[in-house]
């Protein structure tokens, strides 16, 4: 297979773009959403796959993540920032396609790739939600509470210098705190892509440290199941066994037209798209196969 790298303009932001090409002939155009603090080169395990089968695979850092741009100063993130930069993506030359494209998310990827598909399902040929159905909803009543926590954050950053580690072993330990399982040639991989070397030979992270604060704005089911009621097309949701898992899951998902394909991968935690890239592989074309002959 080729990967390849690009910079794309969408939104006036540059994105860094990973392409995987097969072979041969490409059987069709698979996008892959990151989720939060994570970046294009985490779906590397599960991208060669889809390629080794003859598909083509477009991953993205999203704003503020990975190589991709940052926000200006007084900026923020905001989920329809991310639907419009995923709107100019998918209308830039790069992710032309002869067919409708499958769209993958994992967790605010996923959340993103709802609302993005909601809006644009026709042009989709799927969508697949690897722990992305939306977080945990907020109480409506609280959310001076989240502005509170948003105000105090991003105070904090005004006089915290950037948190910087020695080595890419420090980057590597920092990440299993949060992936115990995280092996040593997959983890130092994913740490030398997630962080950038600083001028005192230490290591960094990539994202915009905006991201470590609370956003002001609450999550509300009320806003986000219209979305999801909204996607004509077929769905595939898969869970980890130990993953990030929303206490009205079943809800969120009985709220779509048709009712989608779901599976739980044992064992799996909430990164399960390089923790079982095998498994999750076999699951995404057995859907997609059932999809095209149905």
């Amino acid at each position: 297979m080729d990967v390849r790298e690009h910079q794309i303009v969408a939104n006036d932001l540059s994105h860094h773009v990973v392409e995987w090409q097969p072979a041969g002939a490409p059987r069709g155009t698979v996008m892959l959403a990151h989720g939060f603090l994570d970046l294009a080169w985490s779906w590397r395990w599960f991208a060669e796959q889809l390629a080794a089968a003859g598909w083509r695979c477009l991953a993205w850092d999203w704003r503020g993540h990975g190589e991709t741009e940052h926000v200006g100063k007084g900026g923020y993130y905001h989920f329809a920032d991310y639907v419009l930069d995923l709107s100019e993506l998918f209308a830039s030359e790069l992710f032309e396609a002869s067919s409708p494209p499958h769209l993958v998310g994992h967790s605010m990827g996923g959340t993103i790739s709802t609302m993005f598909a909601g809006l644009r399902a026709d042009r989709l040929a799927s969508l697949s939600l690897i722990e992305g159905i939306g977080p945990p909803t907020w109480p409506f009543e609280r959310t001076p509470e989240k502005y509170e926590a948003w105000l105090r954050g991003m105070g904090k950053l005004k006089v915290r210098r950037e948190r910087e580690m020695p080595d890419l072993d420090a980057v590597l330990t920092r990440m299993r705190l949060q992936n115990p399982h995280l092996g040593d040639e997959k983890g130092r991989f994913l740490a030398e892509k997630s962080t950038r070397a600083t001028p005192s030979g230490g290591r960094a992270w990539r994202f915009d440290r905006r991201h470590r604060t609370t956003s002001p704005m609450p999550f509300r089911v009320e806003v986000f199941g219209p979305f999801l009621e909204r996607l004509t097309l077929p769905v595939l949701y898969v869970a980890g066994e130990k993953g990030f898992r929303v206490p009205d899951e079943g809800e969120r998902l009985a709220r779509l037209p048709t009712p989608p394909t779901v599976h739980e991968l044992a064992g799996a935690g909430h990164m399960l798209h390089w923790e079982q890239p095998e498994a999750l592989t076999r699951l995404w074309l057995d859907f997609v196969r059932g999809a095209e002959e149905a």
